[in-house]
């Protein structure tokens, strides 16, 4: 499986989307379209930007009862993304009908991940605001083999974690990194982080950049730089 770098797109319109990945003439970068942009401008900004040539990871994070997820999957899977996810925490059953859903007829689908603890989540907040007493690391492990037993293909998780959840689930069960900053960049309000150097080294597979890159006074150059760390 070959590393690529995605490219948080946390824009609030079209204009400021297609702004920005008009600065890049010689690459088509992997990109992540969130809730944000997706809420603001609905399903036809994932068509123009594929059209444009871009990988898609559409990062909805649905959460809801079986049955209502595998229709809202249906519906996702006829829009040309590469990727979505769901929360791990809605349980296996959920993450088997969200895979039902977005199979289409011809048996293709795109990658299906699940997010395991936020990056934001630091292990006082899961125990204080979610009454979840084991340790972090123990609960995103149980999350990726609920997630695996599910059928999706990996996981998002920290990079700290993404070591231990191949050793756990396999070398070929996905992990998709976000709280991922420069050695000299800000952490903003990720609390688990690490350099695209860093989460090379540990077996990160997708590494997911934001403000670093989106941020950036030369956003080409801040991406071609996580490039070469992460990619090589």
């Amino acid at each position: 499986m070959g590393k690529d770098v995605i490219i948080a797109c946390d824009f609030a319109s079209k204009e400021q989307v297609f702004n920005f990945l008009d600065k890049f003439q010689d690459e088509k970068p992997f990109v992540k379209i969130g809730m944000e942009l997706f809420n603001a401008e609905g399903p036809d900004i994932v068509r123009e930007i594929k059209r444009r040539g871009h990988k898609i990871f559409l990062d909805l994070k649905l959460h809801d009862i079986p049955n209502t997820v595998k229709k809202a999957m249906a519906v996702l899977s006829r829009l040309d993304v590469d990727m979505t996810n769901v929360h791990a925490s809605g349980t296996i059953a959920m993450m088997e009908a969200a895979l039902e859903g977005l199979t289409r007829e011809d048996g293709t689908r795109p990658l299906l991940i699940a997010v395991t603890q936020l990056t934001s989540t630091s292990e006082e907040r899961m125990r204080d605001d979610l009454l979840i007493n084991e340790p972090m690391d123990k609960v995103v492990m149980h999350y990726a083999m609920n997630a695996k037993k599910a059928g999706l293909a990996g996981i998002v998780c920290s990079p700290l974690e993404a070591e231990k959840v191949h050793n756990t689930c396999g070398s070929d069960f996905i992990t998709v990194t976000p709280g991922v900053r420069f050695a000299d960049g800000d952490k903003g309000d990720q609390v688990r982080v690490m350099t695209p150097a860093e989460a090379k080294k540990i077996g990160s597979d997708y590494i997911v950049v934001g403000r670093p890159i989106t941020a950036a006074e030369d956003p080409v150059a801040a991406y071609r730089r996580c490039v070469n760390e992460f990619v090589g």
